[in-house]
């Protein structure tokens, strides 16, 4: 039976060179350990299966150059700009950004989940605009909670349906704070005028008294009847929290409308101010053996990636983004973006696993489940996973009982390192996978 190695040699060599990056930030870890001490003792056979298996498939194949992965900001422009900085890819002179060489050579990827929660969801597309204008290498994944703003904008457009009426108080309660931000910003008294009355909007932006009813014979092709129960539930509960947290953002109902159609103006028009974020926006992206999602896999988008490529579930996640349905969000191209392997999820098995295997896979790189000690290394469904998502954000902080700002990023280099760095945890995790088994 293959074992894994444990002692310290198998970290083969220093921190790659972001050392000297890490002066200006004194929680950032400066010793580094094997990645498995950090593990659960019960995940380590599984992760040794995984190891076996890839091996038995060809190998890891590693990228040509160095790639950082950060995920989860959630609104946090100074925790992601820190991660940046932790990583090694930016210096800061005070509002300036600019590439340092190893930045330059680097590519980063965003795993999803930039808007919600704070404390400001512009300043961290702002954040990500100076990025761009560095001229990196960034790939920009979706994230659950960057759905949930395309759906709640979209269903206050066009003609009302019982599939989308609830779509906006389902989607809208946490992205409140942006609606309140986009109004501050970018409604204009003109924008104002042209709307109805307050008891208008409102009944525009809530589900009508019938829509239960009407949503239960909507979705009969959609749902189980279990799950259209469970639906109706949530959504009850859902509104009465929301109604809640709409008067918390002293926003009355006509001016809540008037930022939430101004959203598809500003994000989703060709020449909107913030457009480029959904435009340049992917779902997947595989590099070698590692697939980037938010979140996670089932079969059927396994056996879509094996068949046509990463492009081709990009392409058809835009594609059904674009029309924003209900069916969409229930189903395998939202999964991507929404799984924890729930029973309620699109499955993962054994086949889409072997499926992967065969063409080379052999680790999902994810955000959306964030971790308060650092990146996570253990298998799902059989299939070797790394959290990257280290709660970033200040809100989430405080409510978890985190202190200050998060900053980390997980790295990834040509010689089939991957080093986890975090503040929340005393020492670089090293992962080297082609070196652990003996």
């Amino acid at each position: 039976m293959d074992q894994l190695i444990f002692s310290p040699e198998t970290a083969g060599r220093l921190l790659p060179p972001v050392c000297d990056t890490f002066a200006d930030l004194d929680d950032v870890p400066r010793d580094i350990e094997p990645w498995l001490h950090s593990s659960e003792p019960e995940t380590r056979p599984q992760i040794a299966t995984c190891l076996v298996k890839a091996r038995q498939y060809g190998g890891w194949r590693w990228p040509s150059r160095p790639i950082v992965f950060i995920s989860d900001p959630h609104a946090d422009a100074e925790g992601f700009l820190r991660s940046l900085v932790v990583a090694g890819v930016i210096r800061r002179a005070g509002e300036e950004i600019c590439l340092t060489r190893f930045g330059a050579q680097a590519q980063i990827v965003l795993g999803g989940d930039c808007l919600d929660k704070g404390p400001s969801n512009l300043a961290l597309l702002d954040a990500l605009y100076k990025l761009r204008a560095t001229g990196v290498d960034l790939s920009l994944l979706a994230g659950n909670h960057d759905l949930r703003m395309r759906l709640a904008v979209d269903a206050i457009r066009g003609e009302r349906a019982p599939l989308k009426d609830h779509l906006f108080v389902r989607m809208g309660r946490k992205l409140l704070p942006a609606l309140k931000e986009v109004f501050e910003r970018f409604v204009t008294p003109d924008d104002l005028c042209d709307l109805p009355s307050e008891k208008k909007c409102k009944a525009r932006l809530l589900p009508p008294k019938d829509w239960a009813s009407q949503f239960e014979k909507a979705a009969a092709g959609h749902l189980s009847d279990k799950a259209i129960a469970k639906e109706i539930r949530k959504l009850k509960a859902k509104q009465k929290q929301f109604e809640k947290n709409v008067a918390k953002t002293g926003l009355g109902y006509r001016e809540l409308l008037a930022a939430t159609l101004k959203c598809h103006e500003v994000f989703f028009t060709p020449d909107g101010h913030y457009a480029w974020f959904y435009e340049t926006m992917d779902v997947v992206s595989r590099v070698g053996s590692l697939l980037f999602v938010h979140a996670g896999l089932c079969d059927e988008m396994c056996a879509l990636l094996v068949a046509e490529g990463p492009e081709a579930v990009n392409a058809r996640f835009r594609a059904e983004a674009d029309r924003a349905s209900f069916g969409f969000y229930f189903g395998p191209l939202a999964n991507l973006v929404r799984t924890k392997y729930r029973a309620s999820d699109c499955a993962l098995t054994e086949y889409g696993v072997d499926l992967l295997h065969k063409n080379g896979l052999h680790m999902v790189v994810q955000g959306h489940v964030n971790n308060h000690c650092g990146q996570r290394l253990l298998t799902k469904r059989g299939l070797l996973h790394l959290e990257g998502d280290i709660t970033l954000d200040r809100a989430s902080r405080r409510l978890e009982g985190l202190d200050g700002i998060g900053a980390g990023a997980t790295l990834i280099f040509p010689t089939g390192d991957v080093i986890g760095l975090s503040c929340d945890y005393p020492r670089a995790k090293h992962f080297a996978p082609d070196r652990l088994l003996t």
